[in-house]
């Protein structure tokens, strides 16, 4: 069954953010930012890529978005962290509504209509443990009957951590989070053009049954000074430093290395 991954690197569309800009000049300008950007590609390399370049299950799709607008210098570093990666494609796309382009963009992804499909949303300053995508699978698999009855199922690993990456390494805390993006995927039947991004991903459950697994810690959210929805008013996450069991059990659940982040985040 084919597994797709859907994530925005900075790309300005038409909705879709908690924080609203006046017109998309002035989203373009604070999402292609020096300052923000330089944070978002450190955590791109040491948080978001590590995990999917060690899944244990590698048949997966994930398919990039980013603006058209996007300054060339930029393009050519992102595509420079991706090489390598068979699974990736990068697609370039102008200022559009957020829903309807990323549904069209996972529905063309999509090898076969007809065909049954997995999808998960991925975002650029998070991680997933190395057996999300064989994990997504097997509890498909291990739910034929509830499967055969519906269009639409989701899956929620509701367990993880909240952290901070710097140059002092990571802090984090354990969180349990439903239906969380970091940790959500659905399965979509064979024949329809639903898709993972037809629904807030809070409010999934009213539109179709889901399966919920909290036996392991299954992601990490990314908490920096860009994050969308810490530029309103939240309830802050006190996180701590890593534990010596804790720095082994990024590594071994999200391949994540404490010492690559204090070098990356270290760099000028």
């Amino acid at each position: 069954m084919q597994v797709i991954g859907l994530c925005r690197f900075s790309y300005p569309a038409i909705g879709g953010f908690q924080v609203e800009h006046e017109g998309i000049e002035e989203r373009i300008a604070f999402l292609y930012g020096e300052a923000r950007l330089e944070e978002r590609f450190r955590l791109f390399e040491t948080v978001a890529l590590p995990c999917l370049r060690a899944q244990t299950d590698p048949d997966f799709d994930l398919i990039i978005v980013i603006g058209d607008s996007l300054p060339a210098h930029h393009e050519a570093r992102l595509r420079d962290l991706v090489a390598g990666m068979p699974q990736v494609r990068i697609e370039k796309y102008p200022p559009l509504p957020q829903r309807a382009v990323m549904k069209d963009i996972l529905n063309k992804a999509r090898r076969d209509l007809d065909k049954p499909c997995l999808q998960f949303r991925y975002d650029d300053d998070d991680a997933v443990s190395v057996d999300f995508i064989e994990r997504l699978r097997g509890t498909i698999s291990d739910c034929p009957g509830l499967v055969a009855r519906h269009r639409s199922v989701a899956v929620d690993f509701n367990m993880g951590y909240a952290a901070e990456f710097g140059a002092n390494g990571i802090s984090a805390a354990e969180i349990h989070r439903p239906y969380f993006v970091a940790g959500l995927g659905m399965y979509v039947r064979g024949g329809t053009k639903l898709t993972i991004m037809n629904f807030a991903h809070e409010k999934i459950l009213r539109f179709m049954p889901t399966i919920t697994l909290s036996d392991a810690p299954m992601f990490v959210r990314g908490l920096h000074s860009s994050n969308d929805s810490r530029q309103k008013r939240v309830k802050p996450i006190p996180v701590t430093p890593l534990t010596v069991a804790q720095v082994a059990e990024f590594e071994t659940r999200f391949a994540i290395s404490e010492a690559d982040v204090r070098q990356v985040f270290s760099a000028t």
